[in-house]
């Protein structure tokens, strides 16, 4: 006698066998939950079914181990713990200083200790080479890469907004950025002479291609969507890239001008060995002449001290001018 399959579910006394009953097409019915509403809905069976549901939820155990705040991935942690950590970085380069200081030295390896490092920083400070020299270098930094953050943010801006620009500078870019900017010094010595001018062009040189490079990066990172809704309400081009294009950019582009300043300083040690005499760099090459490493080391902590107030005057910028992209 031919069964259908529908009645292959129940055993002649009326048991439900362990195996699944399966459709005409062979394919396994799903089982039906235990916590399906009974046929009058009333009020007292969904309490009921919310009441288990509930108490499921929290006798199931938690899917992934909970993480620290200290190791946390991409996540916050307190202030606290922020200033801690801080400290603890500082704390942990001073002990290193201290430990080559006085432990590592030798006559091959010399480290100035910190007390000395004062004291040379000091007498620089009282002679007045160290002023003469802070303004000279702060001022080719500030005239190279201000002219190099023009150049890059207005043909970056243009390159990542419109294709055809894109494609005309295309070849161009791609051959002079590889050329190293160091090689080009006895061509700016001849072109430029001896004075602040071949200093200045070459810190140009040096940043220009690594900020119009990342600028366009970020021009082109600006949703399609909004210049399309920009079009849409009558916007003309130089309305798109004036009010949606550069404002959705701007915080892009003060983070890339606070990353390729650190090139600027990098290329200022090699500008100032272009005949100067006067400046940070130039004061450490003829402090290594005579070998005054406590002088080279104040020197390279007055650097260190520039880039960094330079970074967080940039840092500043964003925040105070793009609240939106706060960190």
């Amino acid at each position: 006698m031919n069964v259908p399959l529908s009645e292959m579910a129940r055993t002649s006394d009326g048991a439900t066998p362990t195996h699944r009953a399966v459709d005409a097409d062979g394919v396994t019915p799903p089982r039906e939950s235990n916590l399906s509403m009974p046929a009058n809905g009333g009020q007292g069976s969904r309490a009921g079914i919310v009441g288990l549901v509930s108490r499921r939820a929290k006798s199931a155990p938690a899917r992934g181990n909970r993480q620290g705040p200290l190791l946390r991935l991409r996540g916050d942690i307190p202030q606290s713990l922020v200033w801690m950590l801080t400290a603890a970085g500082v704390a942990a380069l001073v002990g290193l200083w201290v430990m080559a200081s006085t432990i590592w030295t030798s006559d091959g390896f010399q480290v100035p200790t910190i007390a000395a490092t004062w004291d040379a920083l000091v007498e620089m400070a009282r002679s007045g080479e160290l002023w003469q020299d802070f303004r000279a270098s702060s001022l080719r930094v500030f005239w190279g890469y201000s002219i190099s953050l023009v150049i890059g943010v207005g043909l970056g801006v243009l390159i990542g907004s419109f294709r055809s620009v894109d494609a005309f500078l295309e070849p161009q870019l791609g051959f002079l950025r590889y050329i190293p900017a160091t090689a080009l010094t006895p061509l700016l010595l001849i072109w430029l002479g001896i004075e602040e001018a071949p200093k200045i062009a070459l810190i140009v040189v040096g940043t220009v291609f690594y900020n119009l490079l990342m600028v366009a990066d970020v021009a082109r990172a600006v949703p399609n969507e909004l210049v399309k809704s920009a079009y849409t309400l009558g916007a003309g081009r130089l309305t798109v890239l004036r009010r949606v294009i550069l404002p959705h950019s701007w915080p892009g582009i003060v983070d890339v001008a606070r990353i390729n300043l650190a090139a600027a300083w990098l290329m200022l040690v090699v500008a100032e060995l272009l005949a100067a005499e006067e400046g940070l760099a130039f004061r450490i090459v003829r402090a290594q002449r005579f070998r005054r490493i406590d002088r080279m080391f104040a020197l390279l902590l007055v650097l260190g001290l520039l880039g960094l107030m330079s970074d967080m005057a940039l840092r500043w910028l964003r925040n105070r001018s793009a609240r939106w992209a706060k960190d």
